[in-house]
């Protein structure tokens, strides 16, 4: 059972996120050449949480399919490729390091809850494939081979376009800023 603390973390991540979004956007001073290795960082974590939602079937099992045969937490990978891509765009250190601070501060108890719940729902099928795949970080090779594919209606199901949108809006508003300012 998590803490009320972890609980509390996991209730509030989406909304602190916008606020740090709104210091972000405020605050950054994007270079040319900062906001096109940034941006082009978090267009990978985009793409990562694309893939990842074009195989999450939310609950219904153990999704252990394309990236969840490399990481168990791949949207986590691709938001934290995202905040490490928007940090490096942002052109200033002390923003870097309060992304870096907030992402590690929020995520990594959230992940480690999820997998202990995880882990006491799905019982031993869990607890094996979390001695196989990492947490985070992404194994070299697949884990075990899956013949399901990428299926578009999941990714349009979950949502997750509007990330998509999101890094769209953000890398328009930063190169506008980085222009000038």
């Amino acid at each position: 059972m998590p803490s009320k603390f972890v609980s509390f973390l996991q209730r509030i991540r989406v909304f602190s996120g916008f606020v740090i979004a709104i210091v972000f956007l405020v605050f950054s001073r994007p270079t040319p050449i900062t906001l096109a290795a940034g941006i082009s960082i978090a267009a990978v974590g985009v793409l990562v949480r694309a893939w990842a939602c074009g195989h999450l079937r939310k609950s219904a099992e153990l999704d252990v399919s394309g990236p969840y045969a490399y990481t168990r937490n791949p949207l986590y990978l691709g938001t934290f490729l995202i905040a490490l891509g928007f940090g490096i765009a942002s052109g200033s250190w002390w923003l870097f390091l309060l992304i870096a601070a907030y992402i590690g501060s929020i995520y990594f108890p959230v992940m480690n809850v999820e997998a202990d719940v995880l882990g006491q729902r799905l019982g031993e099928q869990y607890r094996e494939y979390a001695a196989n795949v990492p947490l985070l970080v992404p194994r070299l090779t697949p884990w075990k081979k899956s013949d399901r594919r990428f299926d578009f209606r999941l990714y349009l199901k979950n949502g997750e376009y509007n990330a998509a949108i999101g890094l769209l809006a953000a890398s328009a508003f930063l190169a506008i800023k980085s222009y000038l300012f």
